[in-house]
């Protein structure tokens, strides 16, 4: 009696464990399944009364590429007198495949750049960055979007940039911020971007470019507070071949977020001027 009643005792135990482990198998499959497909769906970004994906807000990029866009480890900076307050985060790059095709004359002057960066780098100057590294200074920019145009402010020397949406209009004349077009691929913004002038740097680093730079720039929402950003360089008085920088680009979601003021003209005229002072004991009489 008891024997019997313990073989059915245990039938019943493992019928339940049985049944318990084809739950657990089955809610795990389940549970897996649910991360797979949601990656499977593209995002869909908020739309603007035009239907596009909205791109309005506040951005900044957050890693080491203005000091260089190739990878790089950490170094004292232009200035060693000023310790660790002055030098360099180390960087995995930004550039696809790691390297900048330079042709040869322009490595050597890059080489050359990086040498004298302090003197020849145009942001000790407070001159306007350019494009594409106005995206990546370690300062935010602000989206302003409408149907027919994009303007595009950096807190970094008040710089600003108008992107012509409804036709494509031709640069005037070679200028620091260049002249942007812009169009929808799907949910993605294109910019095309011409007449550069030959004299900002895409780092700190020394890496230039010369007048006959062309830049497509891609803007694709990846989430409601990241967009992915692109940049195509093509050069062929200085590169071998076009080459691809890429970067998330966060959304400021602070309270009251906003761009604040950078006015650096007054932070330069003593390196740019000061030797022009008058000396004490020239003065005539």
């Amino acid at each position: 009696m008891n024997a019997r009643m313990a073989r059915a005792g245990s039938s019943s135990l493992l019928k339940r464990s049985s049944r318990n482990s084809i739950s657990v198998i089955a809610a795990t499959w389940v549970l897996l399944a649910i991360p797979a497909n949601s990656q499977n769906t593209p995002y869909r970004a908020p739309r603007t009364a035009d239907g596009k994906p909205n791109l309005n807000g506040i951005w900044q990029a957050m890693n080491t590429a203005n000091w260089d866009l190739q990878p790089h480890s950490a170094t004292a900076g232009m200035l060693w007198q000023a310790g660790a307050a002055g030098s360099e985060p180390a960087g995995m790059g930004v550039v696809e495949g790691g390297q900048i095709p330079y042709l040869p004359a322009a490595l050597t002057k890059k080489n050359a750049n990086y040498a004298n960066r302090l003197a020849l780098d145009p942001e000790t100057k407070c001159f306007l960055p350019g494009v594409p590294r106005a995206t990546y200074m370690p300062f935010p920019f602000q989206i302003v979007q409408s149907a027919k145009v994009i303007m595009i402010s950096y807190e970094y020397d008040g710089a600003v940039r108008i992107i012509n949406m409804d036709s494509k209009k031709e640069s005037p004349v070679d200028s620091w911020m260049g002249w942007s077009n812009g169009h929808w691929e799907g949910d993605t913004l294109v910019v095309d971007v011409t007449g550069l002038n030959e004299d900002s740097w895409f780092d700190r680093a020394g890496d230039f470019h010369s007048n006959k730079l062309h830049v497509v720039e891609r803007y694709t929402p990846r989430s409601a507070d990241t967009i992915s950003y692109e940049a195509t360089m093509e050069d062929p008085q200085t590169f071998s071949r076009p080459w691809k920088i890429g970067m998330p680009l966060y959304r400021h979601v602070e309270k009251d977020a906003k761009l604040l003021e950078f006015k650096c003209v007054p932070f330069t005229e003593e390196l740019l001027y000061g030797n022009l002072r008058k000396k004490a004991g020239n003065n005539k009489k």
